[in-house]
């Protein structure tokens, strides 16, 4: 994998742990329709897939239903849940490392461009980072391969066997595939070394550090 040149990153369980805001957010939007959740830990399949899917496909909303809770999510997410977050250690430097060794970065998130922007900025780690692709906030471009495809078009390489997608959960490994990439599937992250295997990774890296030796091939100083 050091051969690549083009590294796409997802960002919840691949470079932060955002697992309170996010599942506070849901848990919050829950609440509007009279459904109380304590364990926040049952929320945890929210975190990759595109949201309204998730309210979908977990709870059985309509898809106007599901459309109304993720505007309820957003309440809470865009005032407190979004920072509700932490960067994973050893990401800071990894990605520090690539940048030094001349690899291009480029973001690749179902999130909203504009929520992943304002969490690259307050984490410091937007200047890694030559392009952001996400989704828009009405749904569109949330599909994995859709997001992938859009980050391949404002990447600076021409063969996408110079290009790999590195994410946490299936989703980000069939995106890949459909945007004929290679996929590092990280089991740091909330997806498993067998679901990431199932969906058919390149190959999984359960550590940080062991991430950082598969792109750069060395361990942090």
């Amino acid at each position: 994998m050091q051969e690549k040149q083009l590294l796409l990153f997802d960002l919840d369980g691949t470079l932060t742990d955002p697992a309170e805001g996010i599942t506070r957010s849901v848990q919050y939007a829950l609440r509007s329709f009279g459904i109380e959740v304590e364990d926040l830990t049952t929320l945890y399949p929210f975190i990759g897939p595109p949201l309204q899917d998730s309210f979908q496909r977990f709870l059985g909303f309509s898809e106007e239903k599901a459309r109304l809770a993720v505007t309820r999510y957003r309440e809470y997410f865009a005032a407190e849940g979004i920072f509700e977050n932490r960067v994973y250690p050893g990401i800071p430097a990894l990605l520090a490392g690539l940048k030094d060794r001349g690899k291009e970065l480029v973001l690749a998130t179902s999130k909203p461009t504009v929520f992943a922007e304002r969490i690259l900025e307050h984490f410091q780690l937007s200047s890694y980072f030559t392009y952001i692709s996400g989704s828009f906030l009405d749904g569109r471009r949330s599909d994995k391969r859709e997001v992938v495809l859009h980050a391949l078009e404002h990447g600076h390489v021409q063969e996408r066997s110079r290009a790999v997608m590195v994410g946490d959960r299936e989703y980000d490994v069939f995106g890949a595939a459909g945007a004929g990439v290679d996929c590092i599937g990280v089991a740091y992250g909330y997806g498993s070394r067998a679901e990431l295997e199932e969906a058919g990774a390149t190959v999984v890296s359960d550590t940080v550090e062991e991430l950082r030796a598969l792109l750069i091939g060395e361990a942090a100083e």
